[in-house]
């Protein structure tokens, strides 16, 4: 297969390969490319043979030909100001500190170009730093969607070089806590495992053992729950996709709610009566909240600290599992 300015070609279609529909042919050539991204581009005309386009996902491939594919560059939409409530932890000339509720997305994305983080900044802040590309203005990390806590966000470009110096060296405090299935063994401990996508689903990320990221957890269980449950504290010391998600999951912890890393069978929870197992299996998200934000500000160059109490959801759960 060859890629060239944005077409790709596939090899030549071999006899196994003959009377295959050309979306699941295409898909198989260039694993680069979801399937669903394949038919979209079919449909839209962005798929041909000796300039003849095809426009059927259904089009059977035949032998000896060969099929080619033009991915039109992306072009970031510029995201709009909205007047969306803000919880401001602090706020000064240079940076804010946000604590962002769960279901927020950080900055928009495909399917998510709306009522993001950013699109809150955008309405708030006449300033925010260039620097991070037309969807990404100040941000300097992110958390996921589902996650809520902590965030800072630069408004101008020194701080957003000074912070993302002290991302990049990993010396940013950072805690989080996480009510997950079951007890880790040791109770206390330190995860170390590089990460990756997985290459088993695009939608997961994963300890691999070439490759990939270098990425530290550091945890300690703070309660139990009828030896079914816990509360743990999470320090990063770096700062991966997924990476509590995945790190608790390697030693048998997945968090509640997760709906990418649990599987649908869930833990027994024996202990718990069946109103409780209810509101833990039912938790509608990763039971994880950034509670404590620590870093030295690029002006002053004081070392600051911020910390965000539970938010309801999470502290209602904590509060049933003690039951």
């Amino acid at each position: 297969m060859i890629i060239n300015n944005n077409i790709y070609t596939s090899p030549l279609v071999n006899k196994d390969y003959k009377g295959n529909r050309i979306d699941k042919f295409l898909s198989a050539c260039f694993p680069d490319l979801s399937r669903s991204q394949i038919q979209k581009l079919i449909l839209s005309g962005n798929v041909s043979c000796d300039d003849v386009v095809i426009l059927d996902n259904s089009f059977k491939v035949k032998e000896n030909d060969a099929y080619q594919i033009f991915v039109p560059p992306a072009v970031e939409a510029e995201p709009k100001p909205e007047n969306i409530p803000l919880n401001i932890i602090y706020e000064d000339n240079d940076l804010i500190v946000v604590d962002k509720p769960a279901g927020m997305v950080v900055h928009p994305a495909p399917g998510a170009y709306n009522a993001t983080l950013v699109n809150a900044l955008l309405y708030h802040c006449q300033d925010l730093s260039g620097i991070g590309g037309v969807k990404r203005p100040g941000i300097v990390h992110r958390i996921d969607k589902d996650t809520s806590g902590l965030l800072v966000v630069a408004k101008n470009d020194l701080a957003h070089r000074f912070l993302s110096e002290q991302f990049f060296e990993h010396s940013i405090e950072r805690t989080y806590f996480a009510l997950v299935y079951n007890v880790p063994n040791p109770l206390k401990g330190k995860i170390v495992g590089n990460i990756a996508r997985s290459s088993f689903d695009r939608k997961k990320m994963a300890i691999v053992q070439t490759g990939g990221k270098y990425a530290v957890t550091n945890y300690e269980t703070i309660e139990t729950f009828h030896n079914a449950a816990a509360l743990v504290k999470c320090n990063l010391e770096t700062g991966r996709t997924h990476q509590i998600r995945v790190h608790m999951s390697s030693i048998g912890c997945n968090l509640i709610g997760d709906q990418v890393y649990v599987k649908k069978q869930k833990t027994t929870l024996k202990g718990f009566d069946n109103q409780v197992k209810s509101l833990i299996n039912s938790f509608p998200r990763q039971a994880l909240h950034a509670t404590t934000l620590g870093f030295v500000h690029p002006t002053t160059k004081k070392f600051m600290q911020f910390s965000s109490d539970f938010p309801d959801d999470f502290y209602s759960l904590w509060q049933n599992l003690k039951k």
